[in-house]
This record gives structure tokens, C-alpha cells and sequence, in this order.
């Protein structure tokens, strides 16, 4: 078995607690869309590869240190100088990452590009993609929050938390996270609908253009229905 083979079965073992959202079929098609990019823009497949693989593999870490850090604060309140920092995935999983690599013979170097990866896929604390196999694995996972699939795990991520199907009238600024009122809808408009132009690769902002007026195309038509047109 070689080393992307085995690596994607320590994925899928570590990811088998993650959320829906997050899962191992998630990860397997950031992998595919990177590796698709990738051959296209000549990057180091092998590098790119592997991040992709494991770009997620801290998010159950990180889910778990959520649950404990909202149980303290709601038994206990926290003064702000007390209150633990926000876990982050990403660091995590580099951490984990490095962990793992050591354990197949990769050079450091390697190693520390492939966590650089893993660390910048998420655009957050300063951690800005630089190398084009960082920016390659950035676009491939935020390219699976739009499109068809994007909006099915919008809807799957609402319906964790008991949100509306849909609500046309809701004004979007207003909505609070997590409420009944924070629907896949409201997701597409805070976030989703912004991604196209978020991206730094030629090929991924292609991608993102097909799947960004899908999305457009699609509450269109779900906005039309509950106006009662047929």
C-alpha cells in the first residue's frame, strides 16, 4: 500500500467522529478537486496530496475542546483574561499531521510544507496561503462549500441546530448564529455567495463560477416556489 493509500485510511479512522459536514467524504472530494487543480497548475502533487488528505483530521479535536470550553462557561463564567483561546482545526491537525508524516519516512522539508498547507487552508489568524500548493488546497475546500454540494451541507449544518428550511424574508444581517433563523439561505448569503472571489487559482475561480450561479439559479427557484409560482 503506498503512502497515499494508507494515509487515507488514517483519515477516514480519524475523521469517523467528525460531523457531517466535515467528514471523510468531504475530504475526499477537496483531494479530488485539488489534485485536479494541481496537475494544472504543476504543483507538487505529492505535497499537495497528502495536505489534502489530512487538511481535516484536527476537526474532531477541535469539536471535542468546543464541547469542554462551553460546559466551563456555562457552569462558570470565565473572566476574558481566563477564558481558554479558541481551538482552531487547522493547528491542530498540522500538529497531528506532523506526528503521523514521521512515522513514513518523509524529509522534513516535506513535512513542513505539506503542515503549511494544512495550517493555511483555513484563512484565519493571519495564517495566509503563500506556496501554490497552500493556495491549491485553500480553493479546493472552499470550493466544496458552494454549488450543489455546497448547498446540501448548508442545509445539513442548519439542520443540527434545529434551523427553518427556508426563510426569504429574514433579513440577513440581522440573524443570530445558530438560531432557528440561520437557515442554508442565510449561510449562502453571509458567506457563500462571497467565495468565488475569494480564491486565488485560474482554475478554481473557473469552478467557482459554474457552482456560485448554480447556487443563485437554484434559491431563485426555491424563493419563486414559496411565493407560490408553479
Amino acid at each position: 500500500m503506498d503512502i497515499i493509500e494508507s494515509l487515507k485510511e488514517e483519515a477516514k479512522y480519524l475523521l469517523e467522529e467528525g460531523e457531517g459536514v466535515h467528514d471523510w467524504d468531504h475530504t475526499l472530494r477537496v483531494y479530488n478537486l485539488a489534485m485536479h487543480i494541481g496537475q494544472i497548475e504543476c504543483a507538487d502533487l505529492e505535497v499537495l496530496g497528502i495536505a489534502a488528505i489530512l487538511h481535516d483530521i484536527g476537526r474532531p479535536t477541535e469539536s471535542k475542546l468546543r464541547s469542554c470550553e462551553s460546559l466551563i462557561v456555562d457552569r462558570k463564567p470565565l473572566n476574558v483574561d481566563r477564558k481558554p483561546k479558541d481551538p482552531c482545526h487547522a493547528e491542530i491537525g498540522a500538529l497531528m499531521a506532523e506526528g503521523i508524516l514521521t512515522g513514513y519516512g518523509l524529509g522534513k522539508e516535506t513535512i513542513e510544507k505539506i503542515k503549511g498547507c494544512i495550517l493555511k487552508h483555513r484563512f484565519s489568524r493571519g495564517h495566509t496561503p503563500e506556496t501554490k500548493e497552500e493556495k491549491i488546497l485553500y480553493d479546493a475546500d472552499k470550493i466544496d462549500n458552494i454549488g450543489a454540494i455546497g448547498i446540501l451541507r448548508a442545509a445539513n449544518y442548519s439542520g443540527t441546530y434545529n434551523g427553518r428550511t427556508h426563510n426569504p424574508e429574514v433579513h440577513h444581517e440581522d440573524v443570530r448564529a445558530y438560531s432557528r433563523e440561520d437557515t442554508a439561505y442565510q449561510h449562502y448569503h453571509i458567506k457563500l455567495k462571497k467565495i468565488k472571489d475569494k480564491l486565488f487559482t485560474a482554475e478554481a475561480k473557473r469552478i467557482a463560477e459554474g457552482r456560485h450561479d448554480f447556487m443563485k439559479d437554484f434559491f431563485d427557484r426555491v424563493n419563486a416556489e414559496c411565493r407560490g409560482e408553479i
